[in-house]
């Protein structure tokens, strides 16, 4: 199989990036690729930065095409935050490395995963080396739309703009990458709206599933403002613990890891100043990477829960519009029976609000309340 296996549902994406690896008339030195959640931004840039370094224009086959596949090719530089920005500092140290010619391969190519995440500063810094490229390196953001990228960054770059695949075509993904069996793939394709790397937790992941079930009965249990504010504070709490769990193991090792970088003593009772301040430092980033979670984890739930509504407005309408909540379509019925199309439209709203609230720095739990009013049946 080739590289873009699993570029699913963009054919005309493909088509464009193909071109461009074997006709050097069509390739430029920025390309921007935006979509959806879960429409395979960054899987569609990985396939890219390796068909440029296969000598077959991207076999899948060969040390190139799999080391670039992933992230472990001496010239292809990946640059995933999991904070909730990319600092200027970050963006000079990318500036430097861009101006390096490539080691092994035919080009360099520097990948940055969440382009949305640049802060001001940070999109200044890499705004010249857009403007007067070096020879040879090829810059790769993602967004999920151009509006998210400042308009210095997006107008140098070569704008390649992919789809949310059909959810077939997630499952069928799903089987054959992953062995996941047919009437799961198609659950798990359906209920995560098509996102490839959702859907392929909700296949392998029972927690997951449980979570998405516990988040989506809560649209037929929020009837007093009681249940709303208890609704509210139990999603808030599943994030915070949920983010504090995947992050207790790994914060510890890079505790661990870095005290024995510096020479430091792990027993003493003190630090000396140095090393403190390099510990902050540490501190600061898992925090923040923390908080992304629980938001992103949020994010997650609340999308879910839109579904509901979603799928309320279509059996209310009659219009044979296909459920992403099919297996709980008893739960839907009684949501669209309890809810007007109005109500129900209202409903999305406040979902859609509270999504942005949280994004724009909103504490959680108050968005999250805020939205949970708008929700009661009664």
């Amino acid at each position: 199989m080739t590289v873009w296996a699993d570029v699913v549902g963009q054919p005309v994406a493909v088509a464009t990036l193909t071109q461009a690896v074997t006709n050097p008339a069509t390739m430029t030195h920025a390309w921007l690729f935006t979509g959806p959640p879960g429409s395979g931004r960054s899987v569609a840039a990985r396939a890219f930065a390796a068909a440029l370094m296969c000598p077959d224009g991207g076999c899948g086959s060969c040390r190139e095409c799999r080391t670039a596949l992933d992230g472990s090719h001496a010239d292809v530089d990946v640059v995933a935050t999991e904070g909730l920005s990319i600092k200027v500092e970050e963006a000079r140290d990318l500036v430097t490395l861009a101006a390096h010619r490539p080691s092994v391969g035919a080009w360099r190519v520097i990948l940055v995963e969440d382009a949305d995440r640049l802060t001001e500063r940070a999109a200044d810094a890499l705004l010249k080396a857009l403007e007067e490229p070096a020879p040879r390196t090829v810059w790769m953001l993602c967004a999920p739309s151009v509006e998210d990228v400042i308009i210095t960054i997006r107008s140098r770059c070569r704008q390649v703009r992919l789809r949310t695949p059909s959810a077939q075509a997630v499952a069928e993904l799903l089987q054959r990458r992953d062995g996941i069996e047919a009437p799961m793939a198609i659950y798990a394709a359906r209920a995560a709206q098509s996102h490839v790397g959702l859907a392929r937790r909700l296949a392998r992941d029972e927690h997951a599933r449980i979570r998405r079930h516990d988040t989506i009965t809560l649209a037929s249990r929020i009837r007093t403002v009681g249940d709303a504010l208890g609704a509210a504070s139990d999603l808030s709490t599943i994030a915070t613990e949920e983010a504090a769990a995947a992050a207790a193991e790994r914060d510890a090792a890079e505790r661990t890891r870095l005290m024995e970088l510096l020479g430091a003593d792990p027993t003493a009772r003190t630090q000396p100043p140095q090393i403190r301040s390099q510990l902050a430092s540490l501190d600061k980033e898992q925090k923040d990477r923390a908080k992304r979670h629980s938001r992103d984890v949020i994010d997650r739930s609340l999308t879910d829960l839109m579904s509901v509504y979603r799928d309320a407005l279509a059996l209310r309408l009659a219009g044979g519009v296909p459920l992403i909540n099919e297996d709980s379509r008893p739960l839907v019925a009684s949501v669209a029976d309890a809810l007007s199309s109005e109500r129900l439209l209202r409903a999305m709203d406040a979902i859609g609000t509270a999504r942005e609230r949280i994004g724009a720095n909103v504490q959680p739990l108050l968005a999250l309340e805020a939205m949970m009013l708008e929700l009661r049946l009664g």
